[in-house]
């Protein structure tokens, strides 16, 4: 049942980190699964789709988020799925399903606006969108005659992804478009975004501070981990919402595809969107954010070799830098693939959750102000050795009876410093084994 992997995650956490969902699934999600996919075979179609959606459901702190609701009415099952900007609601009959989620108001459809729909429309595989008397809507019609949970989850996760995605783009491109049906955003606490804000500046200056030591001749490279690693830092950490996170997407994303521009263009237009940042005030910040509950996980699972092949090549390129004694940059660049790999793969929850950990000993003093407990004492520089073993085994050990040859690390980790340190943890990360024997 691989696919479960796209919504699965453990460790409740006080605050949302990453793009990914910051909760856990139901003890009993694989027996809702199963109860699903023999209810599907059965033709108890209603029954099905209500144990899929309990399969579906995430907890903090063992109390239900509700980010499916559900009430059944006869022959009819009334759903709700919500998945951050986007409220989905629909229906299910023994015969289809129905599902739909609100744009925005028809009266703000300008032609920039209508032009960039009928473009999702060729890009999307089974929602689409269109109109009613009132509104814009993403909507998504599926038929139950051989239906089963894979057959259906697949659709909507789309549409709750996409009309996620495109809220947020059309609030950042289209200017004069409202959205609508957004009721169910919940402001942040004005002291946690003020630490937020905070630490985005600190982060900013320290980074200028280090450009600003590099050797005047080829510094390119380390300008470009420096500036990567401080964008995925943000988006990680902070997890900015709207424009913020929408136009740093696309920087990061033109870096990566740009083959035409070189190495220093690119550092200088990420230069200049970090200035952009730094110069934002407090108040523009803080409607960046909002908290939201989520259903699905936005990235694919990748697969544990291609995981592997970018640490190596990541500690590969830290060696080069120690041999040529640009010993500033290290540190730098074991933040950065941790960032970069939470960034953009896909991953089993095992791997999310230590490498989470190896950020919060990394980057301890927004931890601390956010009041977590410290692993990494910069001061005296040393690790929290027995706390962080024990929250591998902790990590690692409720999979053991599934993959029996995932062991915790702990005892086989270097706490001689911070750095030797990450690249110990980053060799664990490499020894993972998932095979299910």
């Amino acid at each position: 049942m691989s696919w479960l992997n796209f919504f699965e995650t453990k460790t409740p956490l006080k605050h949302p980190f990453g793009r990914g969902i910051n909760a856990t699934i139901s003890p009993n999600e694989e027996d809702f699964f199963n109860k699903s996919s023999e209810a599907f075979e059965n033709k108890e179609i209603l029954n099905a789709y209500e144990y899929f959606f309990k399969s579906l459901e995430n907890y903090t702190n063992k109390i239900s988020n509700n980010n499916i609701t559900t009430h059944r009415e006869n022959e009819k099952l009334n759903f709700e799925i919500f998945q951050g900007t986007a409220r989905i609601s629909g229906y299910i009959t023994k015969e289809h399903l129905y599902a739909e989620s609100i744009l925005t108001k028809k009266e703000f459809a300008n032609v920039a606006l209508k032009r960039y729909i009928l473009e999702r429309n060729y890009q999307l595989t089974y929602a689409y969108y269109f109109s009613d008397d009132t509104h814009i809507k993403l909507k998504l019609y599926h038929d139950n005659i051989t239906m089963t949970p894979q057959k259906i989850f697949f659709p909507l996760r789309e549409i709750a992804l996409n009309a996620d995605f495109d809220k947020e783009y059309a609030r950042c491109e289209f200017l004069d478009v409202t959205l609508d049906d957004i009721q169910h955003l919940t402001p942040i606490n004005q002291d946690e975004l003020q630490i937020k804000y905070d630490f985005l500046r600190q982060w900013i200056t320290s980074s200028n501070d280090i450009i600003n030591t590099l050797p005047s001749n080829d510094n390119a490279g380390m300008q470009a981990f420096i500036y990567l690693e401080l964008l995925f830092k943000i988006d990680y950490m902070l997890v900015p919402k709207y424009e913020i996170y929408q136009k740093m997407s696309k920087r990061v994303q033109e870096y990566f595809s740009d083959e035409n521009s070189s190495i220093e263009t690119k550092n200088e237009e990420l230069r200049i969107y970090v200035d952009s940042l730094q110069k934002m005030s407090f108040e523009e910040f803080s409607t960046k954010f909002y908290d939201a509950k989520y259903t699905f996980n936005p990235t694919d699972r990748t697969s544990n070799e291609e995981i592997n092949r970018f640490i190596s090549d990541s500690l590969n390129k830290i060696r080069w830098y120690k041999n040529n004694r640009y010993n500033k940059i290290i540190p730098t660049i074991y933040r950065y693939i941790s960032f970069s790999v939470l960034y953009n793969y896909g991953l089993h929850p095992v791997t999310r959750e230590l490498l989470h950990t190896l950020v919060e000993i990394q980057n301890p003093k927004f931890f601390k102000a956010l009041e977590y407990s410290i692993l990494y004492d910069e001061e005296h520089e040393s690790l929290t050795k027995k706390i962080i073993i024990s929250r591998i085994e902790n990590i690692i050990e409720p999979y053991t009876k599934r993959f029996k040859e995932l062991k915790p690390f702990g005892d086989k980790l270097n706490f001689s410093s911070l750095n030797e340190f990450s690249n110990s943890f980053y060799l664990q990360i490499q020894n993972l084994n998932f095979e299910e024997i």
